[in-house]
């Protein structure tokens, strides 16, 4: 069985470099880099993690804990961070928690047993703040936070501007002139959703509008809820005119109930949805959506996350990375008709 000694002298590097190569570090040049993965693609090299493992003391093993992996959204965000951690010679172990906090907590003791290098949490819904997060930070284990924060912890994160997302949608909605503009949140225990609610109410106050609770309902993230929620707002009285989802679940559930009493969208109910639903630009109507850098959320989380392992102690404040959304206008918001039940904005 070939060693990384081997592969040193087929490449006519040191050992130093290979062992550079094998771990993704940047420093070695391209030429070098080239000729040691000839080497080991010539001499079929497995580098030995086991014993690796026991010299640096590092496993080169990421948990990534999902709260709901049926949910297309987050199939990006491990992209991402797989493609990252590949790249520095990690590999990523992925849990799924069915945003149940029980599960959350028995991946989390098994991610402690295992002895992973660090872990990257989408957090199920919790109203207290996650002791199991707390103690792996306190055993000193990186933990890098993806989309969903948890308070009080003061842990690194990576999320999206989830106000400013949702406001730019609803200000496109006032702009077409609704003014009865129904909204479908996520779980209140949840910042992410919390955040897309204060991006409603600050473009409904930007606007002059008040804000009016008969039109808010709050789901779950999930598809059932969607629907349910969103036909219970197309069969009040009065009906919004237009409806804001606050994710893709939820927003194909939506557009099923529109569907289903008979409305047609845009012209009875414009729908806008947070999130860029996989197909929405082939559904008919297509989506206007608020499109999410998921792919960047696992990817920069994950190079946050192995910048921890590595140079430990660097900055003793947690760093939060901030992404932007992007609104995409597509056929469900069209301005089909002048929308006889909206009241002028005030002057």
């Amino acid at each position: 069985m070939p060693t990384i000694k081997d592969v040193a002298h087929r490449a006519k590097v040191s050992v130093g470099t290979v062992s550079n190569v094998l771990r993704g570090t940047t420093s070695v040049s391209p030429e070098l880099r080239a000729r040691v993965e000839r080497a080991i693609s010539e001499l079929n090299y497995r580098p030995n993690y086991v014993a690796r493992s026991l010299k640096s003391k590092r496993t080169n093993t990421l948990g990534m804990v999902i709260s709901d992996i049926a949910n297309p959204f987050f199939p990006l965000v491990a992209r991402g961070a797989e493609d990252a951690a590949l790249e520095r010679g990690f590999l990523v172990t992925l849990f799924n928690t069915d945003d149940r906090i029980e599960r959350e907590r028995q991946v989390f003791a098994l991610l402690r047993s295992r002895r992973v290098d660090g872990v990257l949490a989408v957090l199920a819904p919790h109203s207290e703040a996650p002791e199991h997060v707390q103690e792996l930070l306190k055993e000193g284990v990186p933990v890098v936070c993806l989309d969903r924060l948890p308070t009080n912890v003061d842990v690194d994160s990576v999320a999206v501007d989830n106000i400013k997302g949702a406001a730019m949608c609803v200000r496109h909605l006032i702009a077409l002139g609704h003014r009865y503009i129904g909204f479908i949140s996520g779980s209140s225990l949840l910042q992410t959703a919390r955040d897309r609610v204060k991006g409603y109410e600050l473009a409904l106050r930007e606007a002059g509008l008040e804000f009016d609770a008969s039109l808010v309902r709050e789901g779950d993230f999930r598809i059932g809820s969607g629907y349910r929620l969103a036909k219970d707002l197309c069969l009040s009285h009065p009906r919004p005119t237009a409806l804001f989802v606050a994710n893709g679940m939820m927003g194909i559930g939506a557009l099923k109930a529109i569907n289903e009493v008979g409305l047609q969208c845009p012209d009875d109910m414009a729908l806008a949805v947070f999130d860029d639903v996989p197909g929405g630009d082939t559904f008919r109507p297509t989506l206007t959506v608020v499109s999410q850098p998921a792919y960047d959320l696992g990817f920069k989380g994950t190079q946050l996350l192995i910048q921890r392992i590595l140079e430990q102690g660097t900055s003793p404040e947690p760093i939060r990375i901030v992404l932007q959304p992007e609104l995409k206008i597509r056929e469900s918001t069209a301005a089909g008709r002048l929308w006889q039940d909206a009241a002028p904005l005030p002057r």
